[in-house]
């Protein structure tokens, strides 16, 4: 953890792994146009300016799934945490939606009884 003079974390306490994170223009001019939320795996020991760390972690999407992989160099004091990101949607299997599914596979009809089988294979 970056201990250095003019190092803040953010309120709530130090940064860990899996902590979540807000990352706006109060942390970095560079998310000045689109914020993003990202998920922390670690701080990194580069040397930077005071005040200024590296994060390693995932940028997400709405959904909580990781878009990104990514090393963001931000002040901590401008990072807001977050608790949770909004609830993941479940997946969706090929068949769950409204409709039969697109392709070229035909229907099975069941079979009309054996008379009709044995007629289909003379």
């Amino acid at each position: 953890m970056n201990r250095r003079p003019g190092y803040r974390p953010p309120t709530g306490g130090p940064l860990g792994a899996g902590d979540l994170f807000e990352v706006t223009a109060a942390a970095s001019v560079q998310f000045t146009v689109r914020p993003i939320v990202f998920r922390l795996i670690r701080v990194l020991d580069r040397v930077t300016f005071d005040g200024w760390i590296w994060l390693d972690g995932y940028q997400l999407d709405a959904r909580g799934d990781a878009v990104a992989r990514r090393s963001i160099f931000v002040q901590p004091a401008g990072l807001r945490r977050l608790t949770e990101v909004s609830a993941p949607r479940p997946r969706r299997t090929p068949n769950s939606g409204r409709y039969a599914p697109t392709g070229t596979a035909r229907p099975v009809r069941p079979a009309a009884g054996r008379a009709a089988s044995s007629r289909l294979n003379q």
